[in-house]
C-alpha cells in the first residue's frame, strides 16, 4: 500500500520559513516524479512545485518561484519543500503527490499539512 505522509507544517509569521517533508512508503520514489500542491480555504487545489525522478528538473508556480525550493532524497524515499519569505497568501493545506513513470496525472496523494502565515 502506497502512503505519503507530509510533516513540517505550522504557524509562522510573514517573512519566515518552513520546511515540509513528505515521507513515502510502499513504493520506491526513485523512478517517479513528485510534486507539491496546496489548497487554500474556498479555493481549488493548485500546483506549487514538482521534481522529476533524477532531481534534474524542477518546475515552480510563478507565485512561489525564487522563494520555495523542492528537493528529494531517493535513498530516504522523501521529498522536501523549503519555503522562505512566506506570505499570508501562502496559507493553505499543502499536499505532496507522486506521479508514476509514464503517467500524466498524479496517482498518489498525502493527507496534507496545514501551513498558516500570519501578517
Amino acid at each position: 500500500q502506497v502512503q505519503l505522509v507530509e510533516s513540517g507544517g505550522g504557524l509562522v509569521q510573514a517573512g519566515g520559513s518552513l520546511s515540509l517533508s513528505c515521507a513515502t512508503s510502499g513504493i520506491a520514489i526513485s523512478r517517479h516524479a513528485m510534486g507539491w500542491f496546496r489548497q487554500a480555504p474556498g479555493a481549488e487545489r493548485e500546483f506549487v512545485a514538482s521534481i522529476n525522478w533524477s532531481a534534474g528538473g524542477t518546475v515552480y508556480a510563478d507565485s512561489v518561484k525564487d522563494r520555495f525550493t523542492i528537493s528529494r532524497d531517493n535513498a530516504k524515499n522523501t521529498v522536501y519543500l523549503q519555503m522562505n519569505s512566506l506570505k499570508p497568501e501562502d496559507t493553505a493545506v499543502y499536499y505532496c503527490a507522486l506521479k508514476m513513470i509514464g503517467r500524466n496525472e498524479y496517482d498518489y496523494w498525502g493527507q496534507g499539512t496545514q501551513v498558516t502565515v500570519s501578517s
